[in-house]
């Protein structure tokens, strides 16, 4: 017997690269485990690399408000009653209208209209006398005292070139593709998501027949895929055939060149157990890990890919997925987010008693932060692994030790889905 985290340690000696690879810098990561995509694909991927402002933020000095551009020789003359020049619409260039820089005329200006190279300060039009544009042209305007750089948005003052725009290993959010866009970057480097091959089935999936199924765990297994950063890239339907199933492994991998295979049933000692029968030998080991639900589990290695085999009872996989995939090979999952795929402590709501022998339970729950801060668990449903539609509502998995007596405040933890 393997307990949980001793599962997760083989599982991650499994497959290098994923899981650490973070950990990487420079000239050290090959270059097969990075991509360059446009900035229009890139939110929730992980920087690579350190991302500088080649362009200063602002690109030139702006208006902060619709207002009066006033130079320097003219702040020292205010409060006072000026001419009024050319206005200056944002996206004009100003060395058009005022290509000697603000001399006798003050400049309308609009709000973020490039400001001339000798302003110093923007007085909001509200604050002058008239306080509206359409009434200045022909007399001018009074304007009231103001101090250097008020309403005006200097150049660089959000960044300076070469500053450090984006770390590397940051999970981009939209806000960071307003940033890069706002460099003119139209592409961007992320860790490339690992590749998998996904197989589920059995003779009783997906048919018609009346003993027959749905196929469930294929779907789940392709959202959870994409919900933790992992690009499916295949999907192996099988039945009980091993001769087929090596077949359909042989060419999935040499189509697809994944980085994994995950399968999903037959590991178990039934009599048709093809997953098992196909990748038992020196490569693989199938046993039973310390928990319920998901006890059976399987690593091997096929055709140099490493294959992680998980139960296939639907929420057996949820759970293992949860467990032993996503915290590993997903790009995500490498930040160590605790809201993704780290572990949380958190107060039960409810009692519970843990199995009597010796594995540890995982329940499907839900979880919320009270105002007080706390995290609260609280359990959803049954305990049996089949009971696919109560666990619906599911936001996390909460895990009972073996042979506990939980009482209401008492500490779990919980992994949240």
């Amino acid at each position: 017997m393997r307990s949980p985290e001793s599962h997760l340690e083989a599982v991650a000696d499994l497959i290098p690269g994923y899981g650490c690879h973070l950990e990487w810098e420079g000239d050290g990561i090959p270059n097969d485990y990075y991509e360059q995509i446009p900035l229009a694909e890139a939110v929730d991927r992980v920087t690579t690399f350190d991302i500088h402002a080649e362009l200063p933020s602002p690109p030139f000095n702006n208006s902060q408000m619709d207002g009066y551009a006033i130079s320097d020789n003219q702040l020292a003359l205010l409060p006072t009653h000026l001419p009024v020049g050319p206005t200056i619409a944002a996206g004009t260039d100003p060395t058009q209208l005022y290509p000697q820089g603000i001399t006798d005329e003050v400049a309308p200006v609009m709000t973020g209209a490039r400001l001339p190279d000798n302003a110093v300060a923007v007085i909001p039009v509200e604050k002058g006398q008239p306080d509206t544009f359409d009434k200045t042209d022909h007399y001018g305007v009074d304007l009231p005292a103001t101090t250097a750089g008020t309403f005006v948005r200097e150049e660089g003052s959000d960044i300076a070139v070469g500053t450090l725009l984006i770390e590397r290993n940051t999970k981009l959010t939209p806000l960071h593709i307003a940033a890069l866009t706002s460099q003119k970057i139209e592409t961007v480097t992320v860790w490339r998501k690992a590749r998998v091959v996904l197989c589920t089935g059995g003779a009783e999936i997906g048919g018609e027949g009346p003993a027959s199924i749905p196929d469930v765990n294929g779907p789940l297994l392709v959202q959870l895929c994409e919900e933790y950063g992992i690009e499916p890239v295949a999907s192996i339907h099988t039945n009980d055939d091993v001769v087929q199933l090596r077949a359909s492994f042989e060419q999935t991998i040499e189509q697809y060149q994944p980085d994994a295979i995950i399968t999903s049933g037959g590991i178990s000692h039934g009599r048709f157990e093809v997953i098992r029968s196909l990748l038992e030998g020196d490569h693989a080991w199938f046993g039973h890990v310390d928990q319920q639900p998901g006890g059976p589990q399987g690593l091997a290695v096929f055709n140099d890919v490493p294959v992680i085999c998980l139960p296939g009872n639907p929420i057996s996989t949820l759970v293992s997925f949860r467990l032993f995939v996503a915290p590993l090979i997903g790009v995500n999952a490498a930040l160590n987010d605790l809201e993704t795929v780290g572990e949380i402590r958190a107060v039960i709501t409810e009692s519970v008693e843990g199995l009597s022998d010796h594995r540890d339970q995982f329940r499907r729950g839900t979880h919320r932060i009270t105002e007080q801060g706390t995290v609260e668990a609280t359990i959803l449903g049954g305990a049996s692994s089949h009971l696919l539609a109560q666990a619906a509502d599911a936001d996390c998995l909460i895990r009972i030790p073996a042979r506990a007596s939980l009482q209401p405040g008492d500490m779990v933890t919980i992994y949240p889905l």
